[in-house]
């Protein structure tokens, strides 16, 4: 029951607050030293260098530096001012042209907090200048911001190809469906919502500043058509097998570039903050995961892994049982921790489980995906909750933002669900 101990005593840790690598890494110190002795630790430097050499990773940092120049080449504030002319007239219009651009933010930049805090800057100040409601601005806001976790290329995704070793390229392709109808459902309950109660997102009256119709359409073309060339460009030569998902990130970093020389926004000061940025980011995730490797082979030493497997696998109802388990306890645990450790945690223990029982593993890779999408959203430690709250303006409270998400959890909840249970329809049965 070591391993048991540990991995709830690592969790009440978080929960506190603790740094997060050095909580998983320190209880597995403490843990391992006890149970077994230092020797448990001989091979730690080997397993450090099989992550440090592997080609998959490698795409994490070049994707993020790719979210990262675009963010500073002020792309979001261009696809929001097209499309804001372009939909304001229609009701609620300016938050079906927050889902838009929040949903190219993600196969553009695939960062969440950018995104998040580029629309609350930019978003949030207009809605409410056309007296929408504080509470669906907030969760529409919230919502597409957090569309990165499931549109390609998302970084979770990569994360998850790697923990579970499936190939990027495939999961990339499997989310696009679901991406797509996730989208699809917010604007149908925007457009279903603002025409029950037409007080909650006013249509904008047509402004003839702001120039034609045909002119607000050839504006907008102009915003979406170079980050869609980029988008296109870095999924097309994967589905295609031109180039792997590695291949495609260092692509996408250079597109990056080029698109901040085309919007005239790139420096070499530009630059250097990117690079800086992107190597905190991805110091963060490597860190978290050396820590999660020591504690996972802690774990297993200990024999944590055989006690929570035999429990899975004797559950009530087989492999649903133990789907729906899995999906209950990622989405309880998104509530309280980053999907980070989930992945680099709790998955790779539910995998030997998902495999033994014979479960499609890019449908499973894809579910839990989802699930993580929505620990983004959920109180009390969403982190695009936060993201919003530290650029809103004191008028919106925090209770605004989260009455706001409820609705978009909800909706992410019911498409986890359409997923699990109707798996042919996305094409992973």
């Amino acid at each position: 029951m070591i391993g048991i101990i540990m991995f709830f005593v690592a969790l009440v840790m978080l929960l506190f607050g603790f740094p997060v690598a050095f909580t998983f890494g320190g209880v597995a110190l403490i843990f391992g030293v006890f149970a077994e002795g230092w020797d448990m630790f001989a091979f730690m430097p080997f397993r450090i260098q099989s992550y440090m050499e592997n080609t998959v990773m490698m795409a994490v940092p070049l994707f993020i530096f790719m979210g990262i120049v675009l963010q500073k080449t002020r792309l979001a504030e261009q696809l929001l001012e097209a499309m804001g002319k372009l939909f304001g007239s229609v009701r609620g219009g300016l938050a079906i042209s927050t889902i838009l651009v929040g949903s190219l933010l993600a196969a553009s930049t695939g960062v969440v907090g950018a995104s998040v805090v580029a629309m609350g800057l930019i978003s949030l100040p207009v809605m409410m200048k056309y007296q929408y409601s504080k509470s669906l601005a907030c969760g529409t806001i919230c919502a597409s911001g957090t569309l990165g976790q499931i549109i390609p290329p998302s970084i979770i995704l990569i994360i998850l190809g790697d923990v579970l070793g499936i190939p990027v390229g495939d999961l990339f392709q499997a989310a696009l469906g679901p991406g797509v109808v996730l989208i699809g459902c917010y604007i149908l309950y925007i457009v279903v919502i603002t025409w029950l109660n037409p007080e909650l997102a006013p249509a904008i009256p047509y402004d003839e500043s702001l120039g034609t119709r045909s002119q607000q359409i050839r504006d907008a073309l102009k915003a979406i058509v170079p980050p869609l060339a980029l988008v296109l460009i870095v999924l097309g030569s994967i589905f295609s097998g031109i180039a792997t998902p590695t291949e495609s990130s260092a692509l996408g970093g250079v597109g990056a570039v080029v698109l901040a020389l085309i919007y005239r926004q790139f420096s070499w000061k530009m630059l250097f903050d990117s690079s800086l940025e992107t190597v905190k980011v991805t110091a963060m995730v490597f860190a978290i995961l050396m820590g999660a490797t020591a504690f996972s082979m802690a774990f297993s030493y200990t024999g944590g892994d055989y006690i929570v497997e035999e429990v899975l696998l004797n559950l009530p109802g087989e492999k649903w049982g133990f789907i729906i388990l899995a999906m209950i306890a990622i989405l309880v645990l998104g509530f309280f921790i980053d999907f980070v450790e989930i992945a680099f945690i709790i998955v790779p223990i539910l995998a030997p489980v998902a495999e033994a029982l014979g479960i499609n593993m890019v449908w499973f890779a894809i579910l839990i995906a989802m699930n993580l999408q929505t620990s983004f959203l959920t109180p009390p430690f969403g982190f695009s909750l936060f993201y919003l709250k530290g650029v809103a303006p004191r008028s919106v409270k925090t209770f605004d933002i989260y009455r706001g998400v409820v609705p978009f959890i909800l909706i992410q909840i019911a498409v986890l669900v359409s997923i699990l249970v109707m798996p042919g329809w996305y094409g992973m049965d």
